[in-house]
């Protein structure tokens, strides 16, 4: 199999597993559980998973050098900050409409490939439009009022998850998937947890378990093939095909929640469709990353030297 084909299928399975994200996540806040607590167990469970596996059955995988680190550590920041962000915003919208507005995240990551000296393509920049105007026909006005804030919040989600993107893939380009995604998983656990143990939250002791644990077992099987389609096929085109994880809240919607959709709706998923599958005719980008751009400094030592 080669690399681009590897990047395709480790980008579409994420989309997949962050698809399910916030049905587990809405569930687990429908139950009782805080918003807080929901974000602060996941990730940390998440990454001691992944810590617990790589130190029994791949410790090569803890190397990597300290500006490799950093960037884990700045990227594991502006995702966990979203993150917390992306749950509160759970608890006040539903997670169709969540979902909707953060699905807005691959137009910020081309804002963000853009400064950081990685021009998108003409096509690229096509499916960004054609994405748009399939979340706006998606979107169903039905008249009820809407949550603000948790409309801000949820924006500020996409923006910074938008951002972790370009940061890793600088990371990506020497260092393997599964050490990025360890590190980074760390990085977004610490700023996580304060949240979670010194705001005096508590469990609530009669819920459900399970939520929490399928959206644990999602947000590790997610990150670790997000990295991998991102450092095969690239941060855009690996947030391109992320978008496949709304039609995959829409379908859950349908056949677990029993809602319907109008044709607009149906118009507006098939159009995502599209912008979808042109990830076949892109010409992915495998060169090492340049000197200049924001995040030029994310290399190893000795790098671009004479």
């Amino acid at each position: 199999m080669d690399k681009r084909t590897m990047g395709v299928r480790a980008a579409i399975a994420s989309a997949i597993f962050l698809g399910l994200a916030p049905v587990f996540g809405k569930q687990a806040i429908n139950l009782g559980f805080d918003p807080l607590v929901v974000v602060g167990l996941r990730t940390l469970l998440a990454a001691l998973l992944l810590l617990s596996l790589t130190a029994l059955f791949g410790r090569k995988y803890f190397y990597i050098y300290p500006a490799g680190l950093l960037g884990c550590g700045l990227a594991g920041l502006f995702n966990g900050i979203g993150s917390i962000l992306y749950y509160s915003a759970l608890g006040r919208i539903n997670a169709s409409l969540g979902q909707l507005l953060y699905s807005l995240y691959p137009l910020f990551v081309a804002i963000w490939m853009i400064l950081d000296s990685q021009p998108p393509s003409r096509l690229t920049l096509m499916r960004i439009l054609l994405a748009i105007l399939s979340i706006v026909l998606l979107t169903n006005s039905s008249g009820a009022p809407i949550d603000m804030i948790g409309v801000a919040q949820m924006l500020l989600a996409a923006i910074l998850y938008a951002l972790h993107l370009p940061i890793n893939q600088r990371v990506l380009y020497d260092i393997p998937a599964p050490t990025v995604t360890l590190y980074t998983l760390i990085a977004m656990s610490i700023v996580v947890s304060p949240v979670f143990f010194f705001t005096g939250l508590t469990l609530p002791m009669q819920a459900p378990i399970w939520p929490i644990l399928g959206l644990t077992l999602v947000t590790f099987l997610s990150r670790l093939s997000l990295f991998l389609g991102v450092k095969h096929l690239g941060g855009m085109q690996t947030a391109i095909l992320g978008l496949l994880e709304l039609l995959v809240t829409i379908v859950l919607s349908i056949v677990w929640l029993r809602e319907s959709f109008s044709f607009s709706q149906w118009l507006g998923g098939l159009l995502l469709g599209i912008s979808i599958l042109l990830v076949y005719f892109e010409s992915p980008s495998m060169h090492a990353p340049g000197k200049g751009g924001w995040f030029s400094w994310l290399r190893p030592p000795g790098s671009f030297s004479d």
